[in-house]
């Protein structure tokens, strides 16, 4: 065996296009990532080499001048990007995300404006649900849009947007009571707008402000930043898909797919602190003979590849599923929990085999330690997925009579 993780059933072009993206990963992202990572730099240069690759437009139709290929490719080319650097494989989620929304569910127009140059990577996406004041429960946000004319008149703060500065174009979620009467459930009362502005931060357009990037842990590099709306005017060309009230179902099936994203993201990050870890157990000596010898170690080692090659297999199979056009939020859900808490314990395996040095910047697993917490709460937590799974279960399995 090469190495883990290996996909069957590929086609020819969905193998050369993960043989390109892996030798940039190894020659462009793997050499810098550290460093970059500890200045919480942007990585300028590879975001513009991921767009001389195409990948910023793998999932838009070749009509919109994108690659046209299967959500499969792109987690499979996620993974290849997590195991580099997993902030880079963010930057790419959040535009997918936007851009599937658009494809699936914008109007002609909104599609032939955006997705071009999405497909080129001229305009980025980001999309915004969550704000201070909640997390998981999306129908709780109190960012509201108001119809004023033509245009809607938006005001709220938004919290943890990935891209938030360096975007052009936000999927931002707002609650829009207009044509829904009082009582409506709150899904139902909620509305997509597509806001364009300039990337940067301070006020990027009159009545929108984006503060600054939020410090974090883990994740540094992309800018993660709030979002401030106080008396934003939007057209009302600019609702995805043109009607209101579609903005719950239209993110849902964003971030379904953007779970099975966070899952291929586990799935890197696990197979690069594996790969991490049998390198070093192999190098240093202890007793008399590499650490790779003690049974210990070695035990260790088989539980890291296991975790690996299961949640590659998951996640794989969900976005396979997503591709058929089946439902797959329980299989999603799934691979999404599964691929996460796998990463933390690999990458938390990886850091115990390094002993000391684990603990010292210098050595990379540092970084992934810091990291891997990050996907046990990106795109719904642990215990949402948990939720999700429990009920799709029980549809599937309740008892007649």
């Amino acid at each position: 065996m090469a190495r883990l993780a290996q996909t069957a059933g590929l086609t020819d072009v969905q193998q050369e296009i993960l043989s390109t993206v892996r030798d940039f990963v190894d020659k462009e992202i793997i050499p810098v990532a550290t460093q970059l990572e500890h200045k919480d730099e942007y990585p300028t240069r590879i975001v513009e080499g991921l767009k001389e690759l195409g990948l910023f437009g793998l999932m838009i139709p070749e009509e919109y001048g994108g690659l046209g290929e299967s959500l499969l490719t792109y987690a499979l080319c996620v993974e290849e990007i997590a195991r580099g650097w997993m902030s880079v494989s963010g930057i790419i989620n959040t535009h997918f995300i936007v851009a599937y929304m658009l494809k699936q569910h914008g109007t002609q127009e909104q599609k032939d404006t955006f997705l071009p140059r999405m497909a080129l990577g001229e305009v980025r996406g980001a999309f915004s649900m969550s704000e201070p004041a909640l997390g998981s429960d999306v129908s709780a946000i109190t960012s509201k849009g108001v119809k004023d004319g033509e245009e809607y008149v938006l005001n709220g703060q938004k919290m943890w947007l990935t891209n938030g500065g360096t975007s052009s174009l936000v999927a931002v979620l707002c609650r829009s009571d207009e044509g829904h009467p009082e009582g409506t459930a709150p899904h139902k009362s909620m509305t997509t707008f597509l806001v364009e502005k300039e990337p940067g931060f301070g006020e990027v357009r009159p009545g929108l402000t984006i503060p600054g990037k939020i410090d974090k842990m883990g994740y540094k590099g992309v800018d993660t930043t709030e979002l401030i709306m106080d008396g934003l005017r939007v057209p009302a060309n600019r609702v995805l898909g043109g009607v209101t009230g579609r903005g719950f179902y239209q993110m849902m099936d964003g971030v379904e797919v953007g779970r099975v994203n966070v899952a291929a993201r586990g799935c890197g990050v696990a197979q690069r602190a594996f790969e991490l870890g049998v390198s070093y157990a192999q190098q240093r000596h202890t007793f008399g003979k590499p650490i790779a010898q003690h049974q210990a170690i070695q035990f260790k080692l088989a539980e890291m590849a296991t975790k690996v090659e299961a949640a590659h297999a998951m996640m794989v199979n969900a976005a396979r599923k997503k591709d058929s056009g089946e439902r797959n939020d329980l299989e999603a859900g799934m691979a999404k929990y599964l691929a996460s808490e796998y990463c933390k314990e690999v990458v938390e395996d990886a850091f115990r085999i390094h002993g000391g040095y684990g603990f010292s910047k210098e050595y990379e697993i540092e970084r992934l330690y810091r990291e891997a917490p990050m996907l046990l709460i990106g795109e719904g937590t642990a215990e949402i997925q948990k939720m999700i799974i429990g009920r799709r279960l029980l549809e599937e399995y309740r008892l007649q009579g």
